[in-house]
């Protein structure tokens, strides 16, 4: 893995390596996208094929909520207390008050997605969807600001171990029975040095995991997921 500077002068081997979160980001900005074309492919009153796009959402979800709560957790407090500029204190409060921008945002989905879930209605269905893009608008804005204005200060302010310490709890509190999913959304597209690296921290048996079994269980669910979308060119 190439070696980069960060602000602090220091290698990135003694320094955080935050590239990983821009890799992680890449799976929200990737299905935010989805999403919303998936609600509105489902025909009116297919409540069979809305319930599996429903539970995606929920999903998506979930990990958006459990990614917010470890930054809440883990980084904030650390850049607060280490920062002596006024500046960063002043993007830390930008990320808080984004997280509660995007909170207000996924009421609103949550308030149409239960209706949709049971009837796949139309009507509750093009409300869900415009829900999931103004979600979008929220989320991008603050992943470009995180990713551009506040890395950079997690690489200054906290260690490697801290920062080593997010991914951990992260991969510690997801089901079981999402790893292999979670670990094809971060490799879908990712580079090969991305790959290398995310591979490379799993333990063999993960490894030999996803090679045997993992990799063709997410590329089923994902074309399950997705083949609705195949028609939809120029959208």
């Amino acid at each position: 893995m190439p070696r980069s500077i960060t602000p602090s002068g220091l290698p990135t081997s003694q320094r955080p390596y935050t590239h990983e979160m821009v890799v992680v980001h890449r799976v929200f900005r990737r299905e935010s996208a989805l999403l919303p074309r998936m609600v509105r492919a489902v025909p009116d009153g297919a409540s069979e094929r809305a319930a599996r796009v429903a539970a995606y959402l929920d999903d998506y979800v979930s990990g958006l909520h459990h990614h917010h709560s470890l930054e809440d957790e883990l980084i904030w407090p650390l850049l607060r207390a280490r920062s002596a500029a006024a500046e960063d204190e002043v993007l830390v409060a930008r990320m808080e008050e984004q997280h509660g921008r995007i909170d207000r945002t996924l009421a609103a989905v949550a308030q149409w997605a239960p209706q949709w879930r049971r009837s796949a209605d139309s009507v509750a269905g093009q409300e869900l969807a415009l829900a999931l893009e103004e979600h979008r608008l929220a989320l991008l804005d603050h992943l470009d600001d995180e990713e551009r204005l506040v890395l950079p200060l997690v690489a200054e302010h906290l260690t490697v171990e801290e920062w080593d310490l997010v991914g951990r709890r992260g991969l510690e509190q997801l089901p079981k029975d999402k790893v292999m999913f979670a670990i094809g959304a971060i490799l879908e597209d990712a580079t090969e040095d991305e790959r290398a690296y995310f591979l490379g921290k799993a333990p063999l048996l993960g490894r030999l995991a996803w090679k045997l079994v993992g990799r063709r269980r997410y590329a089923t669910a994902c074309h399950a997921l997705r083949a609705p979308l195949a028609g939809e060119a120029g959208r």
